[in-house]
This record gives C-alpha cells, structure tokens and sequence, in this order.
C-alpha cells in the first residue's frame, strides 16, 4: 500500500500573502470554501502571519470574524494559523499574559493548529505559547526557521527539534521562508529529526517557490519520511509563493506515495481562484520568476521590495545592489539570525542605512534591540564593536535572559486603552487587536461598521461591442447612428483605460 502523504491548503493565507500583499477580500474566498473544505486536505492555512494587520488597515475587515467565518465555512477542516510566539502577530515581544489570552482567544474562536515560530529560533521565545496551546487541547506544531550559515548545519536543526519535542510540540514543522532548502538538505534533516525524535513524531515541510528548487526538495522529504508539506492551488503558486498543491500530487503517482485528495475539488478550486487572481493585479509581486541569488543573498523576496520602497523614498533606487551586498555582512555582525518576521525587516532597514550613511553611523532602534538581545539569543556570537555601538546608542545593557521576563503585566492597562476607544466592543478580542497595532486599530474600531472592503478589481469590463463593423460613410451599432456617448474599458499592458466613443456630427 503506498504511503499517505498529508497535505496543508495555503490558497487562504500565506499564498496570497506571498503574491499579492494579503489583500484578498474574504468575500472572494467564501465561494471556494466548500470544495477546499471536502478535498482531503489535513488542514487549510486561513489565519495569523500578516493577515491580522492586513484585514485592520486596508480591509475593514475584524480578523476574528473572519476566524469564526472561516469555522463555519469549513466544519470539516482543521484551521492553521502562523503565531510569531512571543510576538504573536505583532512586531513585539508581549508579556506572558497577553500571549496566554490570545491563543486562548484564537482556540475559543475556531482555531485548531498554531504553528509557533520565532524569528531567531529561540526556543524560550516559544515557551509560553507552545504551553497555552497545549492548556487549550488544540495542536501545538513547533518550527524551525530554516537558513544557511557557518552555524545552521544539520546537526544544530536536528537539536533545535529534540527541544521542540520536550516541549511537547504534538509535530515540527521546517518552514523554509526563501526557498533555501535544496533537495539533500531536505532529506538529511527529516531523516535526522525522525531518527531523534521518532518515527511518531509528525515532520511538516514548508517551503517556498523562488529558486525553484524546492518541489524537488519536497520529494526528498517525503522519501526520508516527511509527513505532512504545504502547497497552494496552482493558481495562487510558484514566484515568491509556494509550490503547487496538484504538481505535488502528480510527481507522487508511481513513486509509493500517494495524498488523500479529491482531484475533482481541486479541480474546481484552482479554477475558482484562476477566475479571482486577475482581481488584484495591482497588489502582484513583480518577481514572478526564480531567483538563484537568493542562495547567496539569503534574502527573501518580500524583505527585498521592502528594501527597494525605502531606497526610493531616499532617492537611491540605484543602489539597491550595494544594499544587497551588504545584508549579509548585517547579519553575520547580528549573530546570524535567520531573515523572517520580523529579522528580515530589521537587518534589511540596517543595510540601508549602513550603504546611506556610513557603517553603522546610524543604527536602528530595533537593530540596536537584536544586536542586545531584546529580542532573543542567536546562534551565532555578536561583533563586539557593534554590540559597543548599540550599547552606546540604546543606552542599556545587553541581556542574556529570554526577552519576556523583563515584561511587566499589561493586560489591564491594554484594556483600558482599548475600551476607551470609539467603536470598541468591549470584547477580548478587541483588546487583543489594539494590543497588536495600537496605531492601526482605533480607525478600524471607528470604522467596522461601514463593513468590509474588497480591493479586488473586475479584469475586464466589458462593454457592449457594435453589432458591425462601420463601413466608410456609414453609422456604426447596425447601421443605427449612436445618439449618446458610449464608455469603453480597454486592458493594456496590464494597465486599464477608459476610452468614451462620442457620436459622429
């Protein structure tokens, strides 16, 4: 009997995430839910990573509604959402409480796998989280951010997950934010964590597109013992998302493994998001592509339009090799940290600065946090001259204790911003969403009411065409003479036009 390879659906978060900056309306994901809810997938991704602030500042949409939309829409289906453990969705590390109340909140409201991350993989970061899923009964999937350095060999992952097992993670995930994990990697580090964590340890692969390598990689996963990966619907995959969910089920057929899902449904996905995709074209990534480089630069596709936005806004678009140079150089004096939420943002914004201005001559606040260790331990030891510069700069000392235990009690103070806020419910939840973007959510508070926004666009609008075409000397529309102006939408280059046919005098 072939083997069951399990599948997690990532069409309703992380793929649109990755190729349209998570402006998908919720209403244009409604009408796919039933048959994603019936394929055979072990869970569906809907929820965390960017999506919070996504749906507050350019959706009006409430986040927990659309988790409790999401419950209803897909009984059947277990819900995953990406949680930034210490961080949770922001770009903070909250006190124990907070963390508590939020995943209790998520459990409460329908959420079923919390796959918990931190960006320097530090395991005390996860703690907290990792224990409050598990109070709640719900999966607690521990990760590990996959990279490449001197220091993140296999043997160091490998560690990382055994961990992650006394924890009492009920799986571990390897999630591959840039496309980094080629094929062998990818065997030799399932294989390692199967043979130190055991058979029954469940292995969950994510990876993303770019260098386009990584399907292979998938493969040879699943051949050391894989158990679970990620794939989007092919019309939501590859650029700087992910692979596709139906090439990862026909590279499976006469191999001894074989996936649960129903063709015919996802089928009917991939075609009900082909229709919708042509929707948000302005939002597209303009990588579309597969990049090699990022095996040098180590730099994931989002972190570098990221770079190129603050470059413009200095007038210095042009120097965005320069800056790409520079990022690993940043990082190595940070300790290596691997490039994710909210790293990436953070070496990215320093190798700006250090092309701008000088090395170092400017440092940023929350660069001078990491180098401090604010924001957790890295792997890797910190330059001594820099760690003196961010000292000097931040005014404090460099801390070696996990970053949280400095975190006095917050939750009453919160409440009490938030409840004072026009437009508040009175809810945890709307705590918790003040909590996260306290700049973002009083205008969303005020506004809820009006209800939510689809950024989508119609691909074409299509006016009605002339019955025949106009003969020299002859009125057009059939040989009727137009008595009005008529309005017309032409599409080119991606670019639309709005072209008005006045009547001929």
């Amino acid at each position: 009997m072939p083997r069951v390879i399990e599948i997690t659906e990532l069409a309703l978060r992380d793929a649109h995430q990755s190729l349209f900056a998570t402006r998908m309306s919720m209403d244009d994901m409604i009408p796919a839910c039933e048959d994603i809810d019936n394929a055979g997938y072990w869970s569906v991704e809907c929820w965390g990573g960017a999506t919070f602030d996504s749906c507050i500042r350019f959706l009006n949409e409430d986040p927990w509604e659309r988790l409790r939309m999401f419950r209803k829409l897909l009984p059947k289906s277990r819900l995953q959402m990406l949680l930034r453990g210490q961080n949770l969705l922001g770009y903070r590390h909250y006190e124990d409480g907070v963390v508590q109340r939020f995943v209790e909140k998520a459990a409460t409201n329908g959420m079923d796998v919390f796959r918990v991350f931190d960006a320097l993989n530090d395991v005390r970061n996860l703690k907290t989280s990792v224990e409050a899923v598990k109070k709640t009964g719900k999966h607690a999937q521990g990760t590990i951010c996959y990279t490449i350095s001197p220091l993140h060999t296999v043997a160091a992952f490998v560690q990382m997950a055994e961990q992650l097992q006394e924890m009492k993670c009920d799986s571990i995930c390897i999630k591959d934010m840039a496309g980094l994990l080629k094929p062998q990697p990818a065997y030799d580090l399932v294989k390692g964590i199967k043979e130190k964590c055991g058979k029954d340890m469940l292995v969950h692969v994510h990876t993303h597109a770019t260098t386009g390598v990584t399907l292979v990689s998938l493969m040879k996963a699943i051949e050391a013992g894989c158990d679970i990966v990620d794939t989007a619907i092919s019309s939501l995959s590859l650029g700087p998302g992910h692979n596709p969910t139906e090439s990862l089920v026909e590279m499976l057929e006469g191999t001894g493994y074989e996936t649960r899902l129903d063709k015919a449904r996802v089928l009917r996905v991939n075609q009900y998001f082909t229709n919708i995709r042509p929707r948000y074209r302005e939002f597209f990534s303009e990588f579309t592509g597969v990049d090699t480089e990022i095996f040098k630069s180590q730099i994931p596709g989002g972190m570098i339009s990221n770079m190129e936005s603050q470059l413009k806004g200095q007038g210095a678009a042009d120097r965005l090799q320069e800056v790409l140079l520079e990022v690993p150089n940043v990082r190595k004096d940070a300790g290596y940290p691997p490039l994710v939420t909210p790293s990436s943002q953070i070496v990215g914004s320093q190798a700006v600065f250090n092309v701008l201005m000088g090395k170092y001559k400017v440092m940023t606040g929350e660069f001078a946090d990491l180098m401090l260790g604010y924001y957790g331990s890295t792997l890797g030891e910190k330059n001594p001259e820099v760690l003196k510069k961010a000292e000097a700069q931040a005014k404090k000392p460099a801390i070696t204790c996990r970053p949280a235990d400095l975190l006095k009690p917050e939750w009453e103070q919160l409440s009490t911003a938030a409840h004072a806020l026009e437009g508040n419910n009175g809810s945890d939840e709307d705590v918790l969403t003040y909590a996260m973007f306290p700049q973002v959510a009083p205008k969303f508070f005020k506004t809820r009411a009006e209800g939510r926004k689809n950024l989508g666009k119609d691909p074409v609008k299509k006016a009605a065409e002339p019955k025949a075409a106009k003969a020299a000397g002859a009125p057009a529309n059939g040989g009727q003479a137009l008595e009005a102006t008529v309005n017309y939408v032409i599409t080119l280059n991606g670019k639309e036009h709005r072209v008005s046919v006045a009547p001929e005098k």
